[in-house]
Order: C-alpha cells, then sequence, then structure tokens
C-alpha cells in the first residue's frame, strides 16, 4: 500500500480529524497489525472490533478509525459507520491507480479461473491477485490496499449470496474485464432461481461502458444469451463449438495426471497442459485464455502460465496414504462442483472408487432435489460406496439407490 496521511483520508470519507499521522497499511484484525497501520473498528453481528482500538495502538497501529464515542489513546478518525468507510475507502484508494484489473464471478470454478488468470496475466504483467476467499465486502478492500506503484495489473475475485453485492463490489472494484465462469446453484435459496442467480452475476456489468469486455461461458444456457444485453464487448468460450470466440477440442483427459487439449484462438491452434484433474478445468483455462487474449500477452506465455499452475489446498488436491489416493475437495462445496468431483473420481483408474459426502448448504426448498440429482451423479459415476453425513443426505442416498 502506498502511504496516505490520516487526514487525506477524513477528507476521503468526508470527515475531519485533529490528527496528521501517516498510514501505510489497513487492518481489521489485531492478530495481523502492522506498524503504522490504520485499524479499523469493525462493528459485526457478533463482535465489536472497538473494544481492542486501544490494544492495537499498543501493538503499532498508527491510527484507529471508530464510530463510537470510546477514549482512545491516540490518534483516530471517527465515522458513522466503519464497514461502510472501509468500503468507501478502498473504493478512494482504487482509483488513485490507473491499472487494468480483472474481476472474476460465477457460481463454480472462479478460484481456480483467477488461479489461471493471475498466472496468464503475470506472465507478462505484474500482478496482485485476490489471496483466499478475501472476496466480500470485508475481503475485497483488503486486497485492493495490496496495490502500490509497483502494480500493473490485478485480478480479483468477487463472491455473493445476495442481489446487489456483485453490483457493490464492482463500484468499488471498477473491473475492465469481468469474467462469469457459469450459472449454477449455489446460493440458490437467497436468490430464488438460476435466472436470479444470472441476473445477481450479470450486476458486474451496471458500470460497463463500450471500453469494457464481459467474458463468458459460451456453453452455458444462461450465459449464452448475453450477446447485445449492454454496449460492451463480450467474449465467448466452450468446447468444441466453433460459433465460440476461443474454445477447445481434443481434449485427451488423462485422470488425476491432467488434461490435454488444442485451443483454438483467432483461427490458430495451440496446445494446452492443464496439471490438474478434471474436464471441466478446460473451461476454466479457456477463461485465462480469453482474458490474456484481451491483454495482448502472446500464447506461448499463456500456455506456459495454465501449465504452472498447481491446486489450493482441499480443492481437488490428490493425497496418498498407504496405496489409497484421496482426492480431498472439502472446500465450500455446491451441487455442481460436487458434480465435477465425482467426475475427476470416475476418472481416476483405481480399483475401488469411494465418495464420502456432506451436506449441500444454503439450497432452500431446492435442498431435497438437488441432493436427490448428486444421488443419481454417484451412480452414474461409478462408485462403489457411498458414505453421507448431514440432513439431507437422505435425499442423495435415494437418488443413488
Amino acid at each position: 500500500m502506498e502511504a496516505l496521511t490520516l487526514k487525506e483520508i477524513a477528507k476521503a470519507l468526508n470527515t475531519k480529524t485533529d490528527f496528521d499521522v501517516q498510514i501505510n497499511n489497513v487492518c481489521i484484525d489485531t492478530r495481523k497489525i502492522t506498524k503504522g497501520c490504520l485499524f479499523i473498528c469493525i462493528k459485526g453481528e457478533r463482535f465489536d472490533a472497538h473494544q481492542f482500538a486501544n490494544e492495537a495502538l499498543s501493538l503499532g497501529a498508527a491510527a484507529v478509525m471508530i464510530s463510537e464515542d470510546i477514549e482512545v489513546n491516540g490518534a483516530f478518525v471517527k465515522v458513522e459507520n466503519t464497514s461502510k468507510a472501509l468500503l468507501d475507502l478502498s473504493a478512494y484508494y482504487r482509483s488513485k491507480f490507473d491499472i487494468p484489473v480483472v474481476a472474476l464471478t460465477g457460481s463454480v470454478g472462479k478460484t481456480t479461473t483467477k488461479e489461471f488468470t493471475y498466472l496468464v496475466v503475470n506472465s507478462e504483467f505484474n500482478a496482485i491477485k485476490t489471496q483466499g476467499n478475501l472476496n466480500n465486502e470485508i475481503g475485497l478492500p483488503q486486497m485492493l490496499f495490496q496495490i502500490d506503484n509497483s502494480t500493473e495489473a490485478a485480478v480479483i475475485e468477487m463472491g455473493m449470496n445476495h442481489f446487489g453485492e456483485i453490483e457493490h463490489l464492482a463500484d468499488i472494484g471498477r473491473p475492465d474485464v469481468a469474467v462469469i465462469t457459469n450459472i449454477g446453484q449455489s446460493h440458490i435459496e437467497n436468490l430464488g432461481s438460476r435466472e436470479g442467480i444470472f441476473k445477481a452475476k450479470m450486476e458486474m456489468t451496471k458500470l460497463f461502458t463500450k471500453d469494457n469486455t464481459l467474458i463468458v461461458n459460451g456453453d452455458d444456457d444462461y450465459l449464452s444469451k448475453t450477446k447485445g444485453m449492454g454496449e460492451y464487448k463480450v467474449v465467448y468460450y466452450g468446447i468444441t463449438n466453433p460459433e465460440n470466440d476461443v474454445y477447445a477440442k481434443d481434449i485427451e483427459n488423462n485422470g488425476l495426471n491432467g488434461i490435454k487439449f488444442t485451443a483454438v484462438v483467432d483461427g490458430g491452434e495451440y496446445p494446452i497442459e492443464v496439471n490438474i484433474p478434471g474436464k471441466h478445468n478446460v473451461y476454466n483455462a479457456l477463461a485465462a485464455i480469453c482474458v490474456g487474449r484481451e491483454f495482448d500477452v502472446p500464447m506461448d506465455k499463456i500456455a506456459e502460465g495454465i501449465r504452472s499452475f498447481e491446486l489450493t489446498k482441499m480443492r481437488l488436491a490428490v493425497e496418498e496414504y498407504n496405496g489409497i489416493t484421496i482426492i480431498n475437495d472439502c472446500y465450500n462445496a455446491s451441487p455442481d462442483s460436487i458434480k465435477a468431483a465425482l467426475g475427476v473420481l470416475a476418472d481416476t483408474d483405481k480399483n475401488r472408487k469411494v465418495a464420502i459426502l456432506g451436506d449441500v448448504l444454503e439450497m432452500g426448498d431446492f435442498a431435497k432435489d438437488a441432493h436427490y440429482n448428486l444421488g443419481k451423479a454417484v451412480k452414474e459415476n461409478g462408485v462403489d460406496l457411498l458414505i453421507t453425513a448431514g440432513e439431507n443426505m437422505k435425499y442423495l442416498a435415494q437418488g443413488a439407490k
């Protein structure tokens, strides 16, 4: 983060302060305090960080941001709402840098696509990316504060579970290019239907102009209909269909050893290697290729970036124990990601295949049908033994039977 003064921060937030200390970082967790940072006292449903304001100062914070009338033993700035101020401050900070930003969202695959995209973009630019799950109204600002004068591009992930969240995040991050991976059933309890999920994801484009680009999965039944929905450019990717701008053919599935395919880009054909399992990762790689194409990254660098990808913890991570291969995919599953994981299991050359599955959450009234259909997917993918845990797993078991 480039340094700001507390008075500049106060002015950006339409308030005042008597202190003019220099700020070189923003923190919301006393366990991550750095010397010279601004500690923002976030007030949540179950906690109130105002009680840690003076502790933050004693740990090295240069100042604190508060919204309550408390006694502060050092520099502070007071605002009406610290959570809103965090967002507003990150938007102000983002506006100080003229760099291209790529934002990614989708029901499934956004984190893997983000990693592919970062590797592609970073091969040509000094880029930063969303770390971990910092993709919401608390996490995104922390990610934007990573930008400094050496940053040439940013790849950010945007998550949501209610209407209006993506629009708000896009207003803060101001992406030049947006990627929507697919429209599945994640968070369908809050959004009512896949149509609702589609509308929520498309909030990404509400501020788009003719200078922006939307990249979408052209094989998705909702996203394939986005042409002409705005004045912005739309780029489609998919598998085998030459009507997509970028597509994959000659797919070679090597099970746990990954996928190889030929990418057809602007009339040329390029060999691509994905060193992680699952045919669904062809889509994730294609999205990254489309971003690289928009950033004029040479295809050899795009291919090398994709080839260098390594899985993050608990996302289809392959582990070996005494001759047993475990595919650990325990990260915030959705029906679509479970189907993808079952497909990976089916593609292995192992003698006996065991699926250990737990409830998919936030499904609301769709839970029964979703779990029943997952049970059918268990059967279709040749699972030898099914072990379940959770309230809705009885429906999955029925579907499997």
